[in-house]
């Protein structure tokens, strides 16, 4: 079996052939008349007419004086079907292919065909070709199916690979992109607006992450990349804005799970005057519209095992307490607790306990460990107020806040609650954050001067919520580096690719 580097030798022959042959090669300009789709729904209707498709030449089969290729673009594939006495003269200063130059064509080249559509003696839909040009030549052959192109670390590294030979990878950023242009959709029906917030901040806040650090040299300041959009909004609603939200991508310098990468995509919406009952209702709208939207359906199979019915329109999700569940499963009373206890309990679940965990922490850990046995959808409500530092206190009881997560498949898919806009209490849960962070947790929120400032300025009631492309992982089936199409990964060169080019030093 040749090896990948003779096989691109060969290609480099046929290049070079074509090239002695007045051949111009990768032409800068390409015309298609109709998709390959096209071709085959109308069919009736385009028999007998000329048609110029475009696509990638997927497969080759000469016999004598007849070929057959066949031809694939985004919508479907198609036949052409080439005969010597059809395909007759061309001119090489256009990119254009002779019969007697169809050997110096490969599988993975992207070509241009101009002919008749007709269907052959099988019934075959085909286009009879009058006219071939050549508009990229490939230098290294696309895997095929049977060469179980299925390593992973290879996948994400080669995804264009990846796409090409994988159908259902291919789909599956149609639905990526399905996901969000639904999600855009919903909120503007909704009416809420779109402003697009920064993703270098003096402070990074929203969230408990640790975040990317670089340097602006224009200013000779450092910067942090966003681990939240949630800061930036909030200062929109103390502008006047009533409704806005944004989606793009935000930074955690964390691990990679199959829940977390440390780049993703995500989305926030800030509602003013309105709380955590109306966040619920408008919550279970949109992840409805879009699962509609981007698979069609609302009940799904989950990877771990699960399945999970998102229900009918009119039916409201169960809802669970934060702070009974953890006394039912650990007989632990989040509001008493201390260190010590929570620490007894991790250690007796055998859940690991290291040196800068707090109580908070400790707390998350045992709920996360809860978690991933429900499948949902639920509601997780009565989050204390400590683990919480943005969102306001229930007035029936202020050691709980007006949080609520969504839970599915075992996972956290959103996260919202009633916003905190008291501008005395922010600050107070500000410093509490601030003493976490001076205790080594790297992951508690930076006080954030400028944030009071305009709470001072006044803010207006509002529910806030979000949701990364998680949601999009866990519904779609797949790990969170599955589900993107280029995962950071270490830089590495194969060594193919070295011996292919000796004069370049990696």
């Amino acid at each position: 079996m040749a090896t990948l580097r003779e096989l691109r030798e060969e290609r480099l022959r046929k290049l070079q052939e074509l090239r002695s042959q007045g051949v111009a090669l990768y032409p800068a300009k390409a015309r298609r008349s109709h998709l390959a789709g096209d071709v085959l729904q109308q069919f009736d209707a385009l028999e007998g007419s000329e048609a110029t498709v475009t696509g990638r030449l997927m497969s080759t089969r000469k016999f004598g004086k007849i070929a057959f290729f066949v031809l694939r673009d985004a919508s479907n594939q198609l036949q052409l079907f080439i005969k010597h006495d059809v395909l007759t003269g061309s001119d090489p200063s256009k990119a254009e292919i002779s019969f007697e130059q169809l050997n110096l064509l490969d599988p993975g080249d992207f070509i241009e065909a101009t002919g008749t559509v007709i269907k052959t003696q099988t019934g075959e839909i085909s286009i009879e070709v009058t006219k071939l040009r050549l508009l990229t030549k490939t230098l290294r052959p696309l895997p095929t199916d049977h060469d179980g192109f299925t390593n992973k670390e290879e996948r994400m590294r080669r995804r264009y690979v990846d796409i090409n030979v994988n159908k259902d990878v291919y789909q599956r950023y149609l639905r990526r992109s399905a996901f969000w242009d639904a999600t855009r959709e919903f909120l503007k029906q909704e009416d809420f607006i779109e402003i697009a917030t920064p993703v270098l901040e003096n402070i990074p806040g929203g969230a408990d992450a640790k975040p990317f650090t670089t340097h602006m040299d224009a200013l000779d300041h450092d910067f942090y990349l966003r681990i939240s959009h949630e800061l930036p909004l909030k200062r929109l609603l103390g502008g006047g804005y009533e409704k806005v939200f944004d989606i793009g991508p935000r930074f955690r310098n964390e691990n990679y799970s199959d829940e977390h990468l440390p780049e993703h995509n995500a989305m926030e919406w800030y509602w003013a005057y309105a709380n955590w009952e109306n966040g619920m209702q408008l919550t279970q709208k949109l992840v409805r519209y879009v699962a509609d939207a981007a698979w069609g359906k609302r009940v799904f199979a989950l990877a771990n095992g699960q399945a999970i019915d998102l229900g009918d329109d009119d039916a409201d999700w169960k809802r669970i307490s934060f702070v009974e569940i953890i006394k039912e499963k650990y007989d632990l009373d989040v509001h008493t607790a201390s260190l010590d206890e929570v620490k007894t309990v991790l250690k007796t679940h055998n859940l690991e306990v290291e040196k800068q965990d707090n109580r908070a922490r400790g707390i998350d850990k045992l709920w996360k460990k809860i978690r991933v046995e429900l499948a949902g959808p639920v509601f997780l409500v009565d989050v204390p107020t400590f683990m919480q530092p943005l969102a306001k206190t229930q007035a029936e009881d202020e050691r709980l806040s007006e949080q609520f997560n969504l839970i599915l498949g075992g996972t956290e898919a959103c996260k919202a609650y009633s916003e905190l806009n008291d501008p005395l209490d922010q600050l107070e849960r500000f410093k509490e954050q601030q003493v976490m962070r001076e205790q080594g947790d790297d992951e508690a929120q930076m006080l954030d001067i400028d944030f009071v400032e305009m709470l001072e300025y006044g803010m207006p009631p509002a529910c806030g919520f979000g949701y990364s492309e998680r949601l999009f992982w866990l519904l779609e089936g797949v790990s969170a580096r599955e589900g993107v199409p280029f995962p950071q990964l270490r830089h590495e060169i194969s060594e193919t690719t070295k011996a292919i080019y000796p004069e370049i030093k990696f």
